[in-house]
């Protein structure tokens, strides 16, 4: 505030107080909103996560995606999959749920037309398999 004295600024402080006091205490629970929890544990009914990993091989999807545990999955053509089991999304299409995530794995274009994932015809039990092996992908 130019030409603004000191007395002034202890006027505008005080006038202020108020909402300072209310930002300062609401100000840690905004603090603890932002930080990203881990979502809840996906069960995947049916579904192996060791099983999964070999499918994950079997299919190729390393060719594409970055993948966790799972040798050769070096892809780059995709987004990588760290941390899978904390997104809420699956690309950016629908809800992170186990139900959605198979129904992606068989057939992505029935979920999103113009993705470029291939339906490359995993089984229902094969797509559990992933799903279950992509859910135990909580780190970094």
């Amino acid at each position: 505030m130019p030409g603004a004295g000191t007395g002034d600024l202890v006027v505008l402080s005080r006038r202020y107080r108020p909402f300072l006091l209310l930002l300062a205490l609401a100000a840690p629970g905004a603090l603890t909103a932002c930080k990203s929890k881990p979502a809840p544990p996906r069960d995947v009914a049916g579904g192996d996560a060791q099983r999964g990993r070999e499918a994950i091989k079997k299919y190729a999807c390393g060719a594409c995606h970055l993948i966790p545990g799972v040798e050769g999955a070096i892809g780059k053509e995709s987004h990588p999959l760290f941390g899978f089991a904390n997104r809420g999304d699956i690309a950016h299409v629908v809800s992170n749920t186990p139900d959605n995530l198979i129904k992606w794995i068989r057939r992505p274009t029935d979920l999103d037309p113009r993705t470029k994932m291939p339906t490359l015809g995993v089984s229902e039990q094969e797509a559990k398999d992933i799903a279950a092996y992509l859910y135990t992908l909580n780190g970094e």
